[in-house]
């Protein structure tokens, strides 16, 4: 950890372990009395949307319980309910080689999702295109920061469990029980990060009180499954 970075904190997150249920997209009566709600319930696309249509595009499939990107370039995904504060978690399990994401706070105005939303960054480190850079790695907040330490993700095929915390602007990535990124977009500091990256000509970046959650379509094989969120008051 570099000393000129003190914002990023390496953590690791304790479970207990009956918190979640034992199927993946289902939520245990504590996850509902907590607030949890299902996003995918591994059946349907139910509450799913595409960018520029209402349709969702037809390369996503569900698949033996997971939401699956089974042909690429057919277009990003996004829940048709905005949210503002929240807690995300979800699994994800990428093709070797493959680059997809999860965006937040995602507005429907602009040419693309990233213009408007922060990205969680999903990845194989290892052998993906897009993984020269450290903040470009699996779990990174996508461009903005230090990055993600590149050990984090389990290799291609298997799955991983992430964390996205959002309040206000102040934001937490998680990969497999450990703190992968913690940034506060609206600080000083925030907006330097910003002024330092491919999103400083974007002027509607990290700016809208709630959006939508987005599944990036990035052309390669993806699967996500329990998809599960919390708002916070």
């Amino acid at each position: 950890m570099k000393k000129t970075q003190p914002w990023l904190a390496l953590v690791t997150l304790t479970l207990a372990p009956s918190v979640f249920a034992a199927d993946p997209n289902a939520l245990t009566a504590a996850e509902k009395s907590a607030g949890w709600k299902l996003l995918f319930d591994g059946k349907s696309l139910d509450g799913w949307r595409g960018y520029k249509a209402e349709a969702v595009g037809a390369g996503w499939k569900v698949q033996e319980g997971a939401l699956v990107l089974t042909v690429g370039r057919t277009g990003d995904i996004l829940t048709k309910v905005e949210y503002a504060d929240f807690e995300l978690v979800f699994e994800w399990r990428i093709a070797a080689g493959g680059n997809s994401g999860v965006l937040y706070r995602v507005g429907l105005g602009e040419s693309a999702i990233p213009r408007t939303g922060p990205e969680y960054q999903v990845l194989d480190n290892e052998k993906a295109k897009d993984s020269k850079l450290d903040n470009h790695l699996a779990g990174s907040l996508y461009d903005l920061g230090p990055g993600a330490p590149r050990e984090l993700p389990k290799p291609p095929g298997q799955w991983n469990s992430a964390r996205i915390m959002v309040r206000g602007w102040k934001i937490e990535h998680w990969l497999n029980g450990r703190q992968a990124a913690v940034a506060d977009l609206a600080s000083p500091e925030g907006k330097a990060l910003i002024a330092a990256s491919k999103f400083k000509t974007w002027p509607k970046f990290a700016s809208l009180a709630k959006g939508h959650i987005a599944l990036q379509d990035h052309g390669d094989a993806v699967s996500y499954r329990a998809i599960k969120i919390r708002e916070l008051k």
